[in-house]
């Protein structure tokens, strides 16, 4: 092989043409549906706990106790977390291809399983749905390296960065088909079999059909990914796998230039001419690799982690802001199914005003500006928006102050979006050799759902409020939720400090990023290192 594969030079160059807007499609309906079953769990934890933890005695209507509400919400991530792992170091074993497979299924199984139950008392149920959301998080989870690793490496360079963010973004299509689903499903069972609010009925406004509303919305997360399965098949591995891993400049040819309008014929004639002897590989834990990349790593990882507790106990205000803009009347004065519609509708609400435009605006900007500049940027404002929602966080609670808390807030997440939520999805699958691509994307994003575990579960409790008459049924006091927001802050400003660590791989091809280049070109001894080695007699 030379030193530069003509074959990715190829890649790299190419014009933008359809088949890289397929591969974006293709990735990211994975994507589409990884957000759909994460998020779609929350659209139906109040109605799970209305049907299955209903007391008669009680004034407001049942709910999840704490530990089963973290256990329906949580397990997902945690299984997320094991998967991101090892996925990612599978990818790069066996190839992006095969393992995109078997991802997929295990999405479509799982989904389909975790609206079956065993048995109809509490206890079986909650355990089968935690049960299957646990192994569909683990297969959400080898989606993440594997479609960012898959996107970088068919793309050219030019337009790299939009086209990762563009797979990463149809996370925020998948939270509004989350709700769209939600809502048709809510109303269409109210419209059919209407019911009295809790107050007036406590045992009648749940009615016995609601039990299968839930599980509509959770199991038709198995379409989107049903449809796109025949055409992951159908892609070819990437070429930089084939070639840089799998040592295989022929094959990789062949598969490039089926995709691409390329001319790569004399190409490989050339590539099956040349041999090169290559350096003994360094592998993720060899000394070379933390000279090259251990502190890339250490800025992708933290600043994953950091932003993902801020992103996910985010999530923890939006009952609070929904009730307080009266998007939600208090849960008694509704039906089971008139609630779960009016959560859908106000869920989907801030999908489509702060965190669709987010990504598309990365998705926009992030072949003009860099990398660099976004993640600084969105670190910077969501510590602003964060410290002006917590320093006068008793002048927003007070009536009359909540539209502005509302745009506060909205501003946080269209910065997360427009920002490290994106940049830190798309740069560990630039900076990496290839050989070691999907596992450090892997790791990096495992860094980030520990975060959102840290965030989802470690916020629930610390916002709680300190005066112990003021909390959720079943939980100690916290330390508040003004308390809870300067830390959130200062997650925010650790995030910013840690992308100094990363470098900008705006406009670079990938080899050049990952240092490939350099180690294949060995120089011989007393030659300078730019020039190149003869690689075969003819030369």
């Amino acid at each position: 092989m030379a030193h530069d594969h003509k074959v990715l030079d190829a890649l790299d160059a190419a014009k933008t043409q359809w088949y890289h807007f397929t591969a974006v499609v293709i990735a990211g309906m994975g994507f589409f549906t990884d957000a759909y079953d994460l998020f779609s769990i929350s659209l139906v934890t109040k109605l799970l706990g209305r049907i299955y933890y209903f007391d008669p005695n009680s004034k407001t209507p049942g709910s999840l106790p704490p530990n089963v509400s973290a256990a329906v919400n949580g397990v997902a991530f945690c299984g997320t977390l094991a998967g991101q792992l090892f996925f990612g170091w599978l990818g790069d074993k066996m190839g992006r291809k095969k393992v995109y497979g078997m991802t997929l299924m295990l999405m479509v199984i799982c989904c389909l399983a975790s609206g079956l139950s065993f048995g109809s008392n509490p206890k079986g149920v909650m355990a089968t749905l935690c049960f299957f959301r646990f192994w569909l998080g683990f297969g959400i989870g080898g989606d993440y390296p594997l479609s960012a690793t898959i996107m970088s490496e068919y793309a050219n360079k030019r337009t790299r960065g939009a086209f990762i963010a563009a797979v990463f973004a149809m996370q925020g299509f998948g939270n509004l088909t989350g709700g769209i689903v939600a809502i048709v499903v809510s109303a269409a069972f109210k419209a059919r079999f209407d019911a009295p609010a809790y107050k007036d009925d406590p045992a009648g406004s749940t009615v016995p059909q609601a039990d299968y509303a839930w599980r509509v919305v959770l199991m038709f997360g198995a379409i989107p990914a049903l449809l796109t399965y025949y055409w992951r098949m159908k892609m070819p591995e990437t070429a930089r796998y084939t070639a840089l891993v799998a040592k295989n400049a022929q094959k990789a040819t062949a598969d490039m230039a089926r995709v691409l309008n390329v001319e790569l014929a004399d190409e490989q004639r050339k590539a099956e001419a040349e041999e090169v002897q290559r350096r003994e590989e360094y592998g993720l834990f060899s000394r070379e690799f933390a000279r090259r990349h251990g502190l890339h790593l250490l800025g992708t990882t933290v600043c994953w982690f950091m932003l993902d507790i801020a992103f996910y106990s985010q999530n923890l205000f939006q009952k609070d802001i929904y009730a307080a803009v009266n998007w939600l009347p208090k849960a008694e004065t509704m039906n089971a199914l008139e609630e779960m519609f009016r959560i859908s509708r106000a869920q989907t609400l801030v999908a489509l005003c702060g965190t669709i435009p987010g990504y598309w605006f990365t998705v926009f900007f992030i072949d003009i500006v860099g990398r660099f500049a976004i993640q600084l940027g969105g670190f910077f404002f969501m510590t602003a928006f964060m410290l002006g929602l917590a320093v006068p966080y008793h002048h927003w609670t007070t009536p009359g102050n909540h539209a502005g808390f509302v745009v506060m807030y909205a501003f946080t997440f269209f910065f997360a979006n427009f920002g490290p939520n994106s940049t830190t999805f798309i740069v560990p699958a630039e900076i990496f050799p290839a050989r070691l691509r999907s596992t450090c994307h892997g790791i990096s994003s495992a860094a980030g759902k520990s975060g959102a575990i840290v965030g989802s579960f470690g916020f629930l409790y610390a916002a709680q409020s300190t005066d112990p008459t003021k909390t959720d049924a079943g939980y100690p006091p916290g330390i508040g939720m003004r308390s809870s927001l300067f830390m959130l802050a200062g997650c925010n400003v650790v995030g910013f400090l840690f992308t100094f660590l990363v470098p900008e791989s705006k406009g670079k091809s990938l080899e050049e990023l990952s240092g490939e280049n350099d180690e294949e070109a060995a120089p011989a001894p007393g030659q300078s290192s730019h020039q190149t080695v003869p690689t075969n007699l003819s030369e």
